[in-house]
Protein backbone atom coordinates (compact mmCIF):
# COMPACT_ATOMS: atom_id res chain seq x y z
CA UNK A 1 0.00 0.00 0.00
CA UNK A 2 1.45 3.40 -1.04
CA UNK A 3 1.86 5.80 1.78
CA UNK A 4 0.43 9.43 0.90
CA UNK A 5 3.11 12.12 1.20
CA UNK A 6 2.33 16.40 1.08
CA UNK A 7 4.28 19.00 -0.56
CA UNK A 8 5.16 21.19 1.78
CA UNK A 9 6.55 24.65 2.40
CA UNK A 10 9.79 23.59 2.91
CA UNK A 11 10.05 21.92 -0.18
CA UNK A 12 9.01 24.35 -2.25
CA UNK A 13 11.51 27.00 -4.44
CA UNK A 14 12.44 29.39 -2.28
CA UNK A 15 11.02 32.04 -5.04
CA UNK A 16 7.60 30.83 -4.51
CA UNK A 17 7.60 30.97 -0.82
CA UNK A 18 8.63 34.34 -0.68
CA UNK A 19 5.50 35.11 -3.61
CA UNK A 20 3.34 33.31 -0.75
CA UNK A 21 4.65 35.82 2.00
CA UNK A 22 4.26 38.53 -0.03
CA UNK A 23 0.34 37.66 -0.89
CA UNK A 24 -0.13 36.81 2.76
CA UNK A 25 1.13 40.30 4.34
CA UNK A 26 -0.75 42.36 1.51
CA UNK A 27 -4.08 39.99 2.29
CA UNK A 28 -3.31 40.65 6.22
CA UNK A 29 -3.16 44.38 5.64
CA UNK A 30 -6.11 44.37 3.38
CA UNK A 31 -7.97 42.34 5.76
CA UNK A 32 -7.21 44.44 8.59
CA UNK A 33 -8.19 47.54 6.90
CA UNK A 34 -11.90 45.53 5.90
CA UNK A 35 -12.37 45.51 9.52
CA UNK A 36 -11.57 49.26 10.04
CA UNK A 37 -14.32 49.77 6.90
CA UNK A 38 -16.77 47.54 8.59
CA UNK A 39 -16.37 49.82 12.24
CA UNK A 40 -16.02 52.92 10.62
CA UNK A 41 -19.27 51.95 7.74
CA UNK A 42 -21.87 50.38 10.99
CA UNK A 43 -20.75 51.68 13.89
CA UNK A 44 -22.09 54.87 15.85
CA UNK A 45 -26.03 54.31 14.37
CA UNK A 46 -27.78 53.10 17.89
CA UNK A 47 -25.86 56.62 19.58
CA UNK A 48 -22.93 54.13 21.21
CA UNK A 49 -19.36 53.96 20.26
CA UNK A 50 -19.07 50.00 19.96
CA UNK A 51 -19.97 48.01 17.01
CA UNK A 52 -23.39 46.74 18.40
CA UNK A 53 -25.72 44.36 17.10
CA UNK A 54 -28.58 46.92 17.11
CA UNK A 55 -26.29 49.06 14.82
CA UNK A 56 -26.68 46.14 12.11
CA UNK A 57 -30.24 45.32 12.58
CA UNK A 58 -30.51 49.05 11.96
CA UNK A 59 -28.07 49.27 8.59
CA UNK A 60 -29.92 46.60 7.08
CA UNK A 61 -33.50 46.44 8.60
CA UNK A 62 -33.31 49.97 9.33
CA UNK A 63 -34.47 51.64 12.99
CA UNK A 64 -38.29 52.38 13.56
CA UNK A 65 -37.25 55.00 15.89
CA UNK A 66 -35.16 57.22 13.95
CA UNK A 67 -34.76 58.11 9.90
CA UNK A 68 -31.70 57.47 7.34
CA UNK A 69 -30.33 61.16 7.87
CA UNK A 70 -30.60 60.35 11.58
CA UNK A 71 -28.97 57.12 11.29
CA UNK A 72 -26.02 58.35 8.82
CA UNK A 73 -24.99 60.81 11.18
CA UNK A 74 -24.94 59.27 13.89
CA UNK A 75 -23.12 56.48 12.15
CA UNK A 76 -20.92 56.60 9.35
CA UNK A 77 -21.34 59.92 8.35
CA UNK A 78 -20.63 61.05 12.02
CA UNK A 79 -17.53 63.23 11.61
CA UNK A 80 -18.78 64.85 8.29
CA UNK A 81 -20.07 67.50 10.08
CA UNK A 82 -19.61 69.63 13.04
CA UNK A 83 -21.33 68.12 16.37
CA UNK A 84 -23.44 71.49 16.63
CA UNK A 85 -24.60 71.48 13.13
CA UNK A 86 -25.62 67.76 13.36
CA UNK A 87 -27.48 68.83 16.68
CA UNK A 88 -29.45 71.23 14.16
CA UNK A 89 -30.46 68.43 11.84
CA UNK A 90 -31.24 66.25 14.85
CA UNK A 91 -33.44 68.63 16.26
CA UNK A 92 -35.21 69.50 13.03
CA UNK A 93 -35.86 65.79 11.98
CA UNK A 94 -37.35 65.17 15.43
CA UNK A 95 -39.91 68.23 15.29
CA UNK A 96 -40.95 66.64 12.43
CA UNK A 97 -38.50 67.59 9.79
CA UNK A 98 -40.75 70.47 8.69
CA UNK A 99 -40.59 71.70 5.05
CA UNK A 100 -40.59 75.38 6.03
CA UNK A 101 -38.09 75.23 7.83
CA UNK A 102 -35.81 73.42 5.49
CA UNK A 103 -34.32 76.66 3.21
CA UNK A 104 -33.13 78.55 6.46
CA UNK A 105 -31.95 75.71 9.03
CA UNK A 106 -30.95 72.67 6.57
CA UNK A 107 -30.20 73.69 3.44
CA UNK A 108 -27.13 75.83 4.49
CA UNK A 109 -25.66 73.28 5.85
CA UNK A 110 -26.40 70.84 2.82
CA UNK A 111 -24.66 73.18 0.73
CA UNK A 112 -21.76 73.78 2.94
CA UNK A 113 -20.87 70.04 4.31
CA UNK A 114 -22.72 67.47 2.31
CA UNK A 115 -23.25 68.41 -1.55
CA UNK A 116 -19.66 68.00 -2.78
CA UNK A 117 -20.40 63.86 -2.40
CA UNK A 118 -24.11 64.04 -2.48
CA UNK A 119 -24.94 64.85 -6.24
CA UNK A 120 -26.08 63.14 -8.93
CA UNK A 121 -23.46 64.60 -10.87
CA UNK A 122 -20.95 63.21 -8.22
CA UNK A 123 -22.09 59.91 -7.62
CA UNK A 124 -25.39 58.88 -8.61
CA UNK A 125 -25.37 55.92 -6.25
CA UNK A 126 -25.55 58.63 -3.13
CA UNK A 127 -28.81 59.80 -1.73
CA UNK A 128 -29.19 63.15 -3.53
CA UNK A 129 -28.92 66.37 -1.04
CA UNK A 130 -28.77 68.84 -3.31
CA UNK A 131 -32.02 70.02 -2.80
CA UNK A 132 -35.51 69.19 -0.86
CA UNK A 133 -37.13 66.53 -2.56
CA UNK A 134 -33.78 64.46 -2.05
CA UNK A 135 -33.54 65.41 1.67
CA UNK A 136 -36.88 64.83 2.65
CA UNK A 137 -36.40 61.00 1.10
CA UNK A 138 -34.06 60.32 3.94
CA UNK A 139 -35.51 61.93 6.66
CA UNK A 140 -38.51 60.00 6.09
CA UNK A 141 -38.47 56.61 8.71
CA UNK A 142 -35.50 54.55 8.28
CA UNK A 143 -35.97 51.44 6.06
CA UNK A 144 -31.99 50.19 6.20
CA UNK A 145 -30.66 48.85 3.27
CA UNK A 146 -33.00 48.19 0.46
CA UNK A 147 -33.09 44.96 -1.70
CA UNK A 148 -31.49 46.75 -5.05
CA UNK A 149 -28.16 47.65 -2.68
CA UNK A 150 -27.94 44.32 -1.21
CA UNK A 151 -27.82 42.77 -4.33
CA UNK A 152 -25.62 44.94 -5.58
CA UNK A 153 -23.05 44.86 -2.55
CA UNK A 154 -23.81 41.08 -2.06
CA UNK A 155 -22.48 40.01 -5.29
CA UNK A 156 -19.72 42.01 -5.18
CA UNK A 157 -18.67 40.72 -2.16
CA UNK A 158 -19.36 36.94 -3.31
CA UNK A 159 -16.77 37.27 -5.91
CA UNK A 160 -14.20 38.93 -3.89
CA UNK A 161 -13.95 37.47 -0.75
CA UNK A 162 -13.95 33.33 -2.87
CA UNK A 163 -11.12 34.55 -4.79
CA UNK A 164 -9.18 35.77 -1.77
CA UNK A 165 -9.72 32.93 0.13
CA UNK A 166 -9.32 30.39 -2.46
CA UNK A 167 -5.86 32.27 -2.34
CA UNK A 168 -5.20 32.35 1.32
CA UNK A 169 -6.68 28.57 1.55
CA UNK A 170 -4.51 27.12 -1.39
CA UNK A 171 -1.04 28.55 0.61
CA UNK A 172 -2.57 27.06 3.22
CA UNK A 173 -2.49 23.41 1.73
CA UNK A 174 0.60 23.07 2.06
CA UNK A 175 0.81 23.52 5.47
CA UNK A 176 1.62 20.12 7.90
CA UNK A 177 -1.61 19.84 9.90
CA UNK A 178 -2.78 16.55 11.71
CA UNK A 179 -5.51 15.16 11.58
CA UNK A 180 -6.52 16.34 8.42
CA UNK A 181 -9.83 17.23 8.81
CA UNK A 182 -9.04 20.24 11.18
CA UNK A 183 -7.15 21.73 7.72
CA UNK A 184 -9.87 20.92 5.66
CA UNK A 185 -12.66 22.62 8.13
CA UNK A 186 -10.22 26.02 8.17
CA UNK A 187 -10.11 25.92 4.45
CA UNK A 188 -13.89 25.11 4.24
CA UNK A 189 -15.44 27.44 7.40
CA UNK A 190 -14.62 30.89 5.04
CA UNK A 191 -16.75 29.57 2.32
CA UNK A 192 -19.67 28.32 4.53
CA UNK A 193 -19.61 31.80 6.35
CA UNK A 194 -19.82 33.95 3.26
CA UNK A 195 -23.37 32.51 2.40
CA UNK A 196 -24.31 32.73 5.76
CA UNK A 197 -23.01 36.46 6.36
CA UNK A 198 -24.44 37.49 3.42
CA UNK A 199 -27.86 35.87 3.56
CA UNK A 200 -28.12 37.38 6.92
CA UNK A 201 -28.23 40.86 5.32
CA UNK A 202 -31.30 39.89 3.70
CA UNK A 203 -32.98 37.84 6.35
CA UNK A 204 -32.32 40.48 9.13
CA UNK A 205 -34.38 42.48 7.28
CA UNK A 206 -36.98 40.28 7.41
CA UNK A 207 -36.01 39.25 11.65
CA UNK A 208 -33.62 41.45 13.11
CA UNK A 209 -32.23 38.39 15.21
CA UNK A 210 -30.49 37.49 11.93
CA UNK A 211 -27.67 40.65 12.50
CA UNK A 212 -26.48 37.81 15.35
CA UNK A 213 -25.93 35.36 12.62
CA UNK A 214 -23.65 38.28 10.46
CA UNK A 215 -21.67 39.30 13.67
CA UNK A 216 -21.45 34.76 14.41
CA UNK A 217 -19.88 34.63 10.74
CA UNK A 218 -17.89 36.99 10.53
CA UNK A 219 -16.24 35.94 13.85
CA UNK A 220 -15.72 32.42 12.42
CA UNK A 221 -14.24 33.99 9.13
CA UNK A 222 -12.02 36.25 10.84
CA UNK A 223 -10.91 33.13 13.15
CA UNK A 224 -10.73 30.84 10.42
CA UNK A 225 -8.11 33.31 8.03
CA UNK A 226 -6.13 34.14 11.19
CA UNK A 227 -5.73 30.63 11.80
CA UNK A 228 -4.53 30.22 8.13
CA UNK A 229 -2.54 32.82 7.86
CA UNK A 230 -0.70 32.74 11.17
CA UNK A 231 -0.35 28.63 10.35
CA UNK A 232 1.06 29.57 6.96
CA UNK A 233 3.60 32.38 7.84
CA UNK A 234 5.28 29.99 10.60
CA UNK A 235 5.71 27.18 8.69
CA UNK A 236 6.97 29.21 5.42
CA UNK A 237 10.00 30.10 7.58
CA UNK A 238 10.18 28.83 10.87
CA UNK A 239 8.48 24.99 10.88
CA UNK A 240 10.98 21.56 11.13
CA UNK A 241 8.68 19.06 9.83
CA UNK A 242 8.99 15.51 12.38
CA UNK A 243 11.34 13.28 10.93
CA UNK A 244 9.45 10.46 9.90
CA UNK A 245 7.37 12.99 8.01
CA UNK A 246 10.44 14.46 6.32
CA UNK A 247 11.84 11.24 5.17
CA UNK A 248 8.31 10.27 3.31
CA UNK A 249 8.68 13.52 1.91
CA UNK A 250 11.78 13.09 0.59
CA UNK A 251 10.98 9.55 -0.73
CA UNK A 252 7.99 10.04 -2.28
CA UNK A 253 6.43 12.58 -5.29
CA UNK A 254 4.45 15.16 -3.09
CA UNK A 255 0.17 14.63 -3.21
CA UNK A 256 -1.96 17.34 -1.46
CA UNK A 257 -3.33 16.49 1.58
Amino acid sequence: MNKISFTHFTYLPMSMRVLFTMVLLVFGTGYLMAMIQVWESHAGRDGKEMLTAKDLMIAYSGNPEGTKLESALRGPMADMLPPEKREVIFAWLHEGAKTEEFAGKINPIMQEHCVMCHSPAVNPHLPDLTNQDGVMKVAAKDTGMTVPTLVRVSHIHLFSITFIFFITGFIFTHAYLRPVWIKCLAIAIPFLTILTDIGSWYLTKVWTGFAWMVIGSGALMGLSFAFMWLTSIYQLWFYKLPENVAEEEGKLPGVYR
